[in-house]
């Protein structure tokens, strides 16, 4: 497999939650507050908008609840030209995910509402619809395996996006609420990891599927040696570490005055794939992933402030650059 020339195509299938994010005015507390902004958020949902903002093609996969914010989440993939032939609705109990989260470092607070989760709804027939034919990658953020029946759904897509040519993308993306326990979240993102091309996680995911935060970094590079052709382990800060087979560089990142700790990851994922889309080299396609990714943080809400072309160009012509990689 072509890593490279299959995501050159731009365009990517991905699995995971879409859901509704609030956040109150920059520098208020949620307690505080008297109105909120409402947009989508939820990673994949985000990964997705990000990719189309950057002049890729995206579809998402999942299951949003057959009510009022199900359909405000639907509207808002429009909105962000995500594609939604494989987003279905599902009654009952099961809500969209919904997130409070406050634009502001100090004392930064985040409430998420996952209980009944609907994305985790997701059936191995949902995702045996898809035509794989159609993308050039698949890609997933790792909630999709915290609950049955999105955990074995998303292995068998895996399995038929392999049948189908398609490199598999996977942003590690731990949330401890969502899984039943650390031990079964260790064991299940690890056999996802073993099963992707391209992981992407910082060095408390990979820390802890190694059990040891000290051994996260070998284990992302032992990772690109035996089974995934690119490995990214991101510090925050101190900027990412990325491994290809023998190959490994580090890059920093763009210091800007952030304004929230939300949305980076995602902003990144979307901004490197479309980097390499557009032929970037891999060292430069992690850059513009942390060009993209501090924009974001430096503005309200996540998928709205995630860049398109033109702004993602200005950012990195005035910018003094990134720091020296550590």
């Amino acid at each position: 497999m072509d890593l490279v020339a299959a995501i050159k195509k731009n365009r990517f299938v991905v699995l995971g939650r879409v859901g509704m994010d609030l956040y109150p005015a920059p520098g208020t507390a949620t307690e505080d507050a008297d109105s909120f902004t409402a947009d989508m958020g939820g990673s994949s949902a985000n990964i997705a908008a990000g990719i189309v903002k950057l002049g890729g093609q995206a579809a998402l996969v999942t299951r949003v609840s057959d009510d009022a914010v199900g359909r405000f989440c639907v509207k808002k993939l429009h909105h962000y030209g995500v594609g939604t032939t494989y987003v279905t609705p599902v009654g009952g109990e099961a809500r969209n995910s919904l997130a409070l989260y406050e634009s502001r470092v100090a004392g930064h607070q985040s409430v998420i509402y996952r209980n009944g989760a609907a994305d985790f709804e997701m059936t191995t027939k949902d995702v045996v619809a898809v035509d794989y034919s159609q993308f050039g990658a698949l890609i997933t953020a790792g909630t999709v395996f915290a609950a049955e029946p999105s955990r074995s759904a998303t292995f068998r897509a895996f399995d038929l996006a392999r049948a189908a040519g398609l490199p598999i993308i996977f942003d590690v993306d731990y949330r401890p609420y969502s899984w039943p326990s650390p031990q079964v979240a260790a064991e299940v993102l690890s056999k996802a990891g073993a099963m992707s091309d391209i992981i992407v996680g910082n060095d408390d995911e990979f820390g802890f599927m190694a059990g040891d935060k000290g051994k996260g970094l070998a284990m992302a590079c032992e990772l690109s040696r035996s089974s995934a052709g690119i490995v990214i382990y991101k510090m925050g800060e101190h900027g990412a570490v990325t491994f290809r087979g023998a190959e490994e560089f580090r890059t920093g990142i763009y210091p800007v005055t952030a304004l929230k700790p939300t949305g980076a990851g995602d902003s990144f994922m979307a901004g490197f794939l479309t980097g390499l889309a557009d032929g970037l080299d891999l060292q430069a396609a992690v850059l513009r992933g942390s060009a993209c990714a501090a924009i974001v943080v430096a503005k309200p809400g996540c998928a709205p402030a995630m860049p398109y072309p033109a702004e993602l160009e200005q950012f990195i012509a005035t910018h003094p650059g990134p720091t020296k990689a550590t």
